[in-house]
């Protein structure tokens, strides 16, 4: 069964470039057992296609790992190494989405998240909020998606294990995204 969806309000078809000057793409994870570190990753870019019938969209994004900024120079340089994402040998994450599927007023966005070589299906929460055109007349969208992988999944698996029981750092990453992308011309 094919389903259509006919009404998004202000919906535009077309391609569309991620906005890196309004966009945010960070996570949170558990550390110590107690708090969460939350971090960002400043150069990213990617390609939104937004089809007639919208569950037939599409998103490439790339994200360079050496951008990390989790707000401690020492505690990044260690994200870099070897120990965590070694960027030297990898130095890009990668998402290309299979399907977009409805869920209750939201969507369900699969895709294929790549790495340090290894490729996972991770799904995301996908809430589109809305167009709009800019003061200079162009197109502009808005989306936020939220997901969840495990670390070690994608051999980041370094375990440093507490005194008294649980782990510094936890091995599940929490994906929050706020994007906006600007409709390309021509």
């Amino acid at each position: 069964m094919t389903e259509t969806i006919t009404t998004v309000p202000g919906y535009i078809a077309g391609t569309w470039s991620i906005d890196p000057a309004h966009t945010d793409v960070s996570f949170t994870v558990r550390h110590m057992m107690v708090s969460k570190v939350r971090g960002r990753f400043g150069t990213f870019s990617g390609t939104i296609v937004t089809a007639e019938n919208p569950l037939e969209s599409s998103v490439t994004a790339e994200i360079e790992l050496a951008s990390i900024d989790t707000n401690n120079t020492q505690r990044d340089d260690h994200i870099r190494s070897a120990d965590f994402f070694e960027v030297e040998k990898f130095p890009t994450m990668t998402y290309k989405s299979t399907s977009v599927a409805p869920a209750g007023d939201d969507f369900v966005l699969d895709g294929e998240l790549s790495l340090k070589g290894i490729t996972k299906n991770v799904p995301l929460k996908l809430e589109l909020n809305g167009f709009t055109t800019d003061p200079y007349g162009g197109q502009r969208a808005g989306f936020s998606a939220t997901g969840e992988i495990s670390r070690s999944a994608f051999g980041v698996d370094i375990s440093m294990p507490m005194d008294g029981g649980g782990v510094v750092v936890g091995d599940k990453i929490q994906i929050h995204l706020e994007i906006e992308a600007v409709l390309n011309q021509g």
